[in-house]
């Protein structure tokens, strides 16, 4: 197990002190189901390279290193992949490589993988950068190779699958008390100041990975807040 240089440019301090929180969150039910229907949904074989971008601390890299010969999880927090690390290691496997870098800007040959999958970090980047990683994605694909995602999908809207989302998440927090109360207050001011996480819509998950020339576009909602996206990548790139 090889472990990548530091990406020029990447901030994934904020994450760092997260790695503790966020490992418990992805031993959840909720997230271990959405990573089986992503695995189910991706085919990982015995013959594929895997690129888990946003990998965390390795929910989809553990579970494709035990059907892929090769896998690459790729996070900006040099925290997260010390966690990946001592998983991969209590795991016994050594057929993943870490790379602190970032996904808009993946450090990896053209046409370099076979399959990307992504579960809850494109969130996290605003549209454009979404546009960009998805771009990347492609670029490091081989032909035929697919980007799959699990990720938020939703905005704050009217729609009747949106209002549903934040309902839901609003009465949770109100059903917590007096902290509930004060956490809601404090994400109503992340989102005044656009510093909340950044979802987009199954439509927008949709036509961007269309303009951005993948083929075979399929995104449908999960459970909760959740989407499923995936793509391929033609033999004949679309000018």
């Amino acid at each position: 197990m090889r472990r990548g240089h530091p990406f020029e440019g990447v901030i994934g301090d904020t994450w760092d002190s997260r790695a503790d929180a966020w490992e418990e969150v992805a031993r959840s039910d909720a997230f271990v189901r959405l990573r089986d229907v992503l695995m189910e949904v991706a085919a990982a074989t015995a013959d594929d390279t895997v690129l888990d971008l946003g990998s965390g601390t390795g929910l989809l890299t553990l579970a494709a290193a035990r059907k892929a010969c090769r896998v690459i999880a790729l996070d900006a927090s040099a925290e997260m992949l010390a966690r990946t690390a001592r998983n991969v290691r209590a795991e016994g496997m050594d057929d993943v490589e870490l790379i602190h870098g970032d996904m808009r800007r993946i450090p990896l040959p053209d046409e370099s993988v076979d399959l990307v999958v992504s579960s809850y970090a494109f969130h996290h980047l605003g549209d454009d950068g979404k546009e960009l990683a998805a771009a990347e994605a492609l670029r490091v694909l081989r032909p035929g190779g697919r980007l799959v995602v699990v990720d938020m999908m939703f905005q704050l809207s009217l729609r009747g699958r949106d209002r549903r989302i934040v309902a839901s998440k609003v009465g949770a927090l109100l059903r917590r008390g007096p902290a509930g109360v004060w956490r809601l207050g404090k994400n109503a001011v992340r989102i005044a100041r656009r510093r909340w996480e950044q979802p987009a819509s199954i439509e927008w998950w949709a036509e961007m990975l269309e303009r951005r020339g993948f083929a075979s576009v399929d995104v449908r909602a999960l459970e909760q807040e959740a989407g499923l996206a995936v793509g391929t990548k033609p033999a004949v790139i679309r000018h």
